[in-house]
């Protein structure tokens, strides 16, 4: 299973020297699963840039994936990786997302550079 962080999803929409990095979690639907917050980030920032309907255009490619609520038992696990990982709220949801369906969560952001459970790639 794998969980791309937000920045990966718009790092593969735009096309960008990251995009290869990102794209075989992405393009294996059957492993794909996508956090709600995600289309949160992905909507809001392509909306902000582009227009609303990109944005509707990549959350509906984000959904083909298997879409994972925020439950009680991810909000605490992302509490204590907050704190154990000295992480924002949005990054350590993210990572107990992944973490709750024992997936690689996939990255550019330098904060989970070694952080098990997590591939990552310097922002190019």
């Amino acid at each position: 299973m794998n969980v791309v962080d937000s920045s990966g999803w718009l790092e593969y929409f735009a096309d960008e020297s990251n995009a290869s990095f990102f794209a075989p979690a992405i393009q294996t639907i059957s492993e794909l699963v996508v956090p709600s917050l995600s289309l949160y980030e992905v909507f809001r920032k392509i909306l902000q840039h582009k227009n609303e309907e990109e944005a509707l255009r990549a959350i509906g490619l984000m959904m083909q994936g298997s879409v994972a609520d925020l439950t009680p038992p991810i909000a605490l696990s992302a509490a204590d990786l907050s704190l154990r990982f000295k992480l924002h709220m949005a990054d350590s949801l993210m990572l107990a997302t992944a973490q709750a369906y024992n997936a690689t969560f996939w990255t550019q952001d330098a904060d989970f550079e070694n952080i098990p459970g997590v591939r990552y790639v310097r922002k190019g």
